[in-house]
């Protein structure tokens, strides 16, 4: 795995994630992608999937994850993630749904290719929370199983948490459970009301605040790393609490000083901002989501979508930025959620609907 460092997002991405399919078994209340229950025949094959992996390696070799849907549902994800890890010399992880499919077999394969990190998602501290928001019972006990079969192998753990009306009242709870876990990594996703996400299920913007306050004693507390997704603004909640709460063990952008840096940006990531995300077909988005295509994959090099699509150049470029967040003394380090942006107002360069800061050029 070659040592991540410092880049220019304009360039190469920090993280690329790959939706390898829309197929599975789940019916998650929240589901960015609507998965279903059958793969999509239009999906990238085998081949065209090595040809997009040799483009992601020319992206200076940025973090790569498969993500779906289910990626336990495509029978030929090891051999991806085989030719990703062995030719292409990609740091590769993987977020599979917790169904019948994670068995002690399919870890061990992740093991023996080589995987560097393996995600599950829980949204709840027990299996009422968890399965309801999931649709589908057993969830929670099949995600505790999984997570077992991957500390007797010794696979870091990473757990996905989205924050919603459903379980802000179980953060405590949950970051608890994370702990027990020993997981290396919670990565808190704010909802962004997109595929079946609903916008009344979105915290307050005065809760995205309290909770973002929240994280950063978590971040100094736990043993493990926290990372905060579609919230670009709690590394400016981040910068604000450092000093009263005290902390020595973090950069100015909210970066534990670990031994463990998989996944942790040296500087903020945004959508189409050191972040591209590709879908089972090959369209090319900003992030997962933020449904704005600006290439695909079979008719052009992700290396080019990347660095020159007019949409990609426009979300890296913050002084195009709107309302409260484009007078925001905070905009460089932070920018706000362009997809949330999206979602509620259909103009992806206009203020996050769900921050509630003030900045000082607006006030005037």
């Amino acid at each position: 795995m070659l040592p991540l460092k410092e880049r220019d997002y304009n360039v190469n991405p920090f993280i690329v994630i790959w939706e390898v399919t829309r197929a599975c078994a789940l019916k998650c209340l929240h589901c960015r992608a609507e998965a279903q229950y059958k793969a999509d025949p239009r999906q990238l094959t085998f081949t065209e999937g090595k040809k997009l992996i040799d483009d992601i390696a020319q992206l200076d070799h940025p973090l790569f994850v498969f993500t779906g849907g289910d990626p336990l549902m495509r029978p030929d994800l090891f051999d991806l993630a085989r030719y990703a890890i062995d030719e292409r010399k990609l740091s590769v992880s993987m977020t599979p749904s917790a169904t019948p499919k994670v068995t002690a077999t399919a870890v061990r394969k992740a093991k023996d290719v080589g995987l560097s990190r393996w995600a599950f998602s829980l949204d709840g501290s027990c299996a009422e929370i968890h399965d309801h928001f999931r649709g589908t019972k057993g969830s929670y006990d099949l995600t505790m199983r999984g997570i077992e079969y991957l500390k007797e192998l010794q696979i870091p753990v990473q757990v996905n948490t989205t924050v919603s009306n459903y379980n802000l009242h179980d953060l405590q709870a949950i970051a608890e459970k994370v702990k027990d876990m020993g997981a290396v990594l919670w990565s808190l996703f704010f909802l962004v009301p997109t595929g079946r996400g609903m916008e009344k299920d979105i915290i307050t913007p005065e809760q995205h605040e309290e909770v973002m306050k929240w994280l950063c004693q978590v971040q100094q507390s736990m043993p493990y790393g926290v990372k905060a997704t579609e919230a670009p603004h709690y590394r400016r909640v981040f910068l604000q609490e450092k000093q009263r709460i005290g902390v020595d063990q973090t950069d100015d952008n909210g970066v534990v000083k670990r031994s463990d840096f998989l996944g942790r940006a040296q500087k903020g990531v945004n959508d189409g901002d050191g972040f591209v995300f590709i879908s089972h077909t090959g369209d090319v988005y900003p992030s997962g989501f933020l449904p704005v295509v600006c290439g695909n994959v079979r008719e052009q090099s992700l290396v080019d979508i990347y660095r020159n699509s007019p949409i990609m150049q426009q979300l890296r470029d913050k002084s195009l930025l709107k309302g409260k967040c484009g007078v925001c003394e905070f905009k460089q380090l932070c920018g706000g959620s362009r997809a949330r942006a999206y979602a509620v107002t259909g103009d992806y360069l206009e203020s996050d609907p769900y921050c509630s800061y003030i900045p000082k050029g607006w006030k005037k």
